[in-house]
């Protein structure tokens, strides 16, 4: 552990009183939600809605695209963002010349990868639901991303995530933990997914993640961890570049976590060296030419900038300045441990299939 990240966790440590006072809003906005004092709309739709109790790095997105690639070909889908650091305010609808900028990065993402599902940002959901489903009227379900701590909508299915090691059973409130919402809250999700998990991870390393968790009998709990993909070109998806040990890497990364994504390329090739940027950093033209100085000073035959998919929307409006630099994505996906993928598309599927309505009174 090096000075900076004692120094870090010491600070933490001094600013409990804040984290006391935090978990009391927090609990007092709880009641009265449970309590009817505020209320949740529901509406007559399927809803599934993807979100965590800690701030950043669960696995949100790919969870998303996830669920995306499941059921795409079988309904008309959407879904539907804060659109965080966006340059706009309320409800916008992605259309053939949105950019990061107008909608957020996150479902900038969505919008280019799935150009023919439906995809919005709004900072009230129960604001912009309504106005999806009266823009595509033949949408059979919205996908709510990062909406679990936003309770004025209720949502059919809530896919609660929390990462391997950092579990919301063993944390604390912000900002000396990472925890926004109360562990308790955690009893309003159907499914439970545990993120980023070593892939050879043990049963007897699961049965005690589960009696960490202590989920009632109604949730289900899955396992999942981290699975790249091949980088592709950030202008040209079909230009693929398959890493080797003899590579050296450029990371450029702007996201919350990218602690496993370090960790993949100290596996996988030579060398990298990093530029690392705050989460949705927006980058300028002087970050372009830190990054190209940056990238000439390695001194090697077979190297690239590598960069993630959640950067790269904010990075392809650098059309000039980027194309003559060995610029590659990488892509990430959730790969369902213990063969029980299976199981978790069958509960999305059916709960879309034999939605009912069941409004509480």
């Amino acid at each position: 552990m090096n000075f900076n990240t004692i120094f870090l966790k010491s600070f933490r440590v001094l600013l409990l009183p804040f984290a006391l006072l935090y978990g009391l809003v927090i609990f007092i906005r709880n009641w009265l939600f449970d309590n009817d004092y505020l209320k949740s709309a529901e509406f007559n739709f399927p809803l599934i809605c993807v979100g965590n109790l800690s701030v950043g790095g669960t696995g949100k997105s790919p969870m998303v695209e996830y669920l995306i690639e499941l059921l795409q070909s079988k309904y008309k889908i959407g879904t539907l963002s804060r659109g965080y650091k966006r340059k706009t305010k309320g409800y916008a609808l992605a259309n053939e010349f949105t950019t990061a900028l107008e909608i957020g990065d996150e479902p900038m993402q969505f919008h280019s990868k799935f150009p023919n599902i439906t995809v919005a940002s709004c900072e009230e959901r129960i604001v912009g639901i309504p106005h999806m489903l009266q823009d595509v009227p033949d949408l059979k379900t919205i996908i709510l991303d990062d909406a679990f701590q936003h309770r004025s909508v209720k949502a059919g299915l809530n896919i609660l995530l929390t990462e391997w090691s950092n579990l919301y059973s063993q944390d604390i409130f912000l900002p000396t933990g990472d925890l926004r919402d109360q562990r308790s809250s955690s009893k309003r999700a159907q499914v439970i997914v545990v993120t980023k998990c070593p892939y050879d991870l043990s049963l007897e390393n699961k049965q005690k993640i589960i009696r960490s968790l202590n989920p009632e009998a109604s949730q289900k709990v899955f396992f999942t961890t981290i699975e790249y993909g091949t980088p592709y070109h950030i202008f040209n998806h079909g230009d693929e570049w398959l890493i080797t040990p003899r590579d050296e890497v450029l990371l450029v990364c702007g996201i919350a976590n990218p602690k496993p994504l370090k960790e993949y390329l100290h596996e996988k090739t030579h060398t990298y060296y990093q530029q690392d940027y705050s989460d949705h950093h927006i980058f300028s033209i002087d970050d372009l030419n830190e990054i190209r100085e940056k990238f000439e000073d390695i001194n090697a035959k077979d190297k690239l900038i590598l960069t993630t998919e959640k950067d790269a929307v904010r990075l392809i409006k650098f059309t000039e300045e980027l194309s003559s630099l060995p610029m590659y994505v990488l892509p990430i996906r959730h790969y369902f441990l213990f063969e029980e993928g299976q199981q978790f598309n069958e509960l999305v599927t059916d709960f879309i299939t034999n939605f009912r309505f069941n409004p509480v009174t």
